[in-house]
């Protein structure tokens, strides 16, 4: 039995398909959590045994790890939590003991790079991450924490801006190249180490992408594709905090997106090479053809 958290989110939704179709040829069986199974495909709900709720609560998780041999661990964001830390390691509290009294064997959490790093103990949401990694590791189980760079997909929120004036803004310095990663690769990662649970131990298992890129390359690949300019426009880190709160986000959780973004500028994400074994294969030209241009020209 494997557990997805988050099965209707950006990762979540990616992997249950992943592996919906992969799951037969194992004889495994999937179990979701959900706080509303309305979202979910009708054709995925008749596959899968549904618990409706959040995996914070304690009563949901106990119901959910029953019998449970991995689990797929994500946090989803949260503009309210009171701190970094109930965001992280608080939501996960309850999981972390459900782990032990269950039993469950192997678990795969979303998280991010900067481990060892300089960079690292002052990243906001990225620092928060890795501790809460280190609680799940602390339970005892199998765990593998998938250490990602940006998304490309969030470049998706700026859909709007790219198409009516044709900028998308950031507060990395223009030409700092660095890792990104498709949120597909990211699902088809986790998908790989479910299925195939020979691995034991706790590590980080990097999801690069095939090369580095500044946002100025970023902005020519996008001309390049939407056949139309595109410019990059940095933003200043108080200007950035203002556009959060200006969306509701609150001030804790706000203050952390600063300063992942200045660790990021600082090399935060550096610290790993890539090999074959840690570049995921979605090119961002790729990603623009068939994630962001349809999304722009709908």
């Amino acid at each position: 039995m494997i557990v997805i958290t988050t099965p209707t989110g950006q990762i979540g939704s990616r992997l249950l398909d992943i592996l919906l179709d992969e799951v037969p040829a194992h004889g495994e069986e999937l179990r979701v959590i959900v706080r509303d199974p309305g979202r979910l495909p009708a054709a995925a709900r008749a596959r899968v045994d549904v618990i409706t709720g959040s995996h914070d609560d304690a009563e949901v998780v106990d119901r959910a790890f029953t019998g449970a041999e991995a689990v797929f661990w994500l946090v989803p964001s949260n503009a309210a939590a009171p701190s970094l830390d109930a965001l992280y390691s608080g939501f996960t509290r309850a999981a972390a003991e459900a782990f032990r009294t269950h039993g469950v064997r192997h678990v795969v959490g979303v998280s991010a790079l900067g481990r060892g790093t300089p960079a690292a103990g002052r990243a906001g949401h990225v620092t928060a991450s890795l501790a809460m990694d280190d609680l799940i590791a602390r339970t005892g189980v199998a765990y593998r924490a998938l250490a990602n760079p940006s998304f490309m997909d969030n470049l998706l929120r700026q859909a709007a801006s790219i198409r009516d004036h044709g900028v998308f803004t950031d507060t990395v310095t223009a030409d700092r190249r660095a890792p990104a990663a498709a949120t597909r690769d990211i699902a088809a990662a986790a998908a790989g180490l479910l299925l195939d649970r020979s691995w034991t131990g706790t590590g980080e298992v990097p999801v690069l992408g095939p090369e580095d890129l500044s946002a100025d390359d970023m902005a020519r690949i996008m001309s390049d594709v939407l056949g139309r300019p595109v410019r990059y426009e940095r933003q200043s880190l108080d200007d950035f905090r203002a556009t959060l709160t200006g969306h509701g986000i609150g001030d804790a959780i706000a203050a952390g997106y600063v300063d992942m973004a200045r660790a990021k500028d600082d090399g935060l994400d550096d610290g790993v090479r890539r090999s074959p074994a840690t570049a995921s294969p979605t090119t961002f030209r790729t990603w623009c053809e068939e994630v962001l241009k349809p999304v722009v020209q709908a």
